[in-house]
């Protein structure tokens, strides 16, 4: 069977539950229209009993759709019901971006992509430590673990309120990962290069933390997934403590392009003209 660019298909998709604040469809569409390409990127709200048939619907090759994005709460799902994954996604068991090749499912996860070329733009130099700490244990953690182990730092310390599911991510991703509990974040701060935040602490309407961030190397870098607000609560102690911070944005915008290249054939560019256009989106909403 032919791909679904032989078959016709013009247009991309993400898709979650809830979707209307997803900001992708701004990214892709601006794509789009940069480089004159016939076609678009939309949002569809897909309830969780619902996803199975949306993937039927994608590998029938009907013609709508060359594949999409996936977010909260299906990618676990799109992983299971891929018929193709490569390695990152295999090992997360979560995929975000999914393409039609020869009439099968593809998946790939380009989350950790996105964070690592975010920091890459804005901190060069990052994984030239030998400590990184991360804040959370939840499902946005993983594709950091990840990358951060892929990239060469020594020792990851994942922090987090209960210490069991910080564990079972150390299990998951090897013997560099270390688990501990939220009590143990000063001393494994100690001489650490990266501190990432993946936890909800700091975004608008949630609660925050205070974090001494002395401890760690005088040229250490403070980053945070969130992106909404642009300076959470974490990244402005770390700024008025004198660390360099990286801004959780770049990573949304980042981790998009590798998809736009399997639907549309052309790999974008991230520049500060996209990144403005998100961020006057996010200040009008």
């Amino acid at each position: 069977m032919p791909d679904s660019r032989e078959t016709g298909a013009t247009d991309a998709f993400v898709v979650g539950w809830p979707i209307k604040h997803s900001r992708s469809p701004l990214i892709h569409n601006h794509w789009l229209h940069r480089y004159g390409i016939d076609g678009s990127y939309r949002a569809e709200a897909v309830a969780p009993e619902d996803f199975a048939a949306l993937m039927s619907s994608l590998k029938s090759g009907d013609g709508r759709y060359r594949g999409g994005n996936v977010t909260i709460p299906h990618k676990e799902r799109a992983f299971e019901l891929a018929d193709r994954s490569d390695a990152v996604a295999e090992e997360l068991g979560a995929a975000n971006t999914l393409w039609l090749e020869e009439g099968l499912i593809h998946a790939t996860n380009t989350d950790g992509f996105g964070f690592c070329a975010n920091l890459d733009e804005r901190h060069p130099g990052w994984a030239d430590t030998g400590r990184a700490v991360i804040l959370g244990a939840g499902g946005a953690s993983r594709a950091v673990i990840q990358a951060v182990r892929d990239r060469g730092v020594g020792e990851i310390h994942v922090v987090n309120r209960t210490q069991a599911r910080a564990q079972q991510l150390s299990d998951r991703f090897g013997p560099r990962v270390h688990a501990h509990g939220l009590e143990a974040l000063k001393e494994v701060l100690q001489g650490a290069g990266l501190f990432v935040n993946t936890t909800s602490i700091g975004m608008v309407g949630a609660e925050t933390m205070q974090i001494d961030f002395s401890p760690m190397e005088g040229d250490a870098v403070v980053t945070d997934i969130v992106y909404a607000p642009l300076k959470t609560t974490l990244l402005a102690q770390a700024e008025e403590q004198g660390r360099a911070i990286v801004d959780g944005l770049g990573m949304l915008l980042h981790q998009a392009a590798p998809g736009f290249e399997k639907w549309f054939g052309l790999l974008p560019s991230v520049d500060e003209e996209l990144r403005q256009l998100v961020i006057e989106d996010m200040e009008e909403h």
